[in-house]
């Protein structure tokens, strides 16, 4: 399947997305740290949230195919060709620091892919999608 034909999940399923992880980041947090602690003025703890959050998705993207927010809210992440296969773990990575950043997935092509997606070769993508994809395999 061509990047042309591979249709990217909305924008506004992926920012449910990633405000579903965070808040499971921050959740994860605040298990460990209390919230009293979390809420301390100058405290790692947001700090921490993004560590949180950055390697979560990673591990689950490479597992499984999604983060915890993005298999809530019924999205994939897939190899831009659209062959389903393992994604590389590193590229994973790096895709999810630069997430983080913020600037990089507000800034996106035509397509629906943002730089984050561009480096690592990658697209988000509904259920859906991703079931059309495995099945014509």
């Amino acid at each position: 399947m061509s990047t042309a034909a591979l249709p990217t999940a909305s924008w506004g399923r992926r920012i449910l997305a990633l405000i579903v992880d965070w808040l499971a980041s921050t959740l994860v947090v605040i298990a460990f740290v209390g919230l009293d602690r979390y809420a301390e003025p100058g405290s790692t703890a947001s700090f921490w949230t993004l560590v949180v959050y950055v390697m979560e998705s990673t591990t689950l993207t490479w597992l499984v195919g999604g983060s915890f927010g993005k298999l809530v809210t019924g999205l994939r992440v897939v190899p831009v060709d659209g062959r389903i296969r393992p994604l590389n773990p590193l590229k994973l990575f790096v895709r999810q620091v630069l997430v983080a950043l913020v600037i990089p997935p507000l800034v996106f092509r035509p397509d629906g892919r943002g730089l984050h997606d561009l480096f690592a070769g990658t697209a988000t993508v509904t259920k859906e999608t991703f079931h059309s994809l495995v099945a014509a395999r």
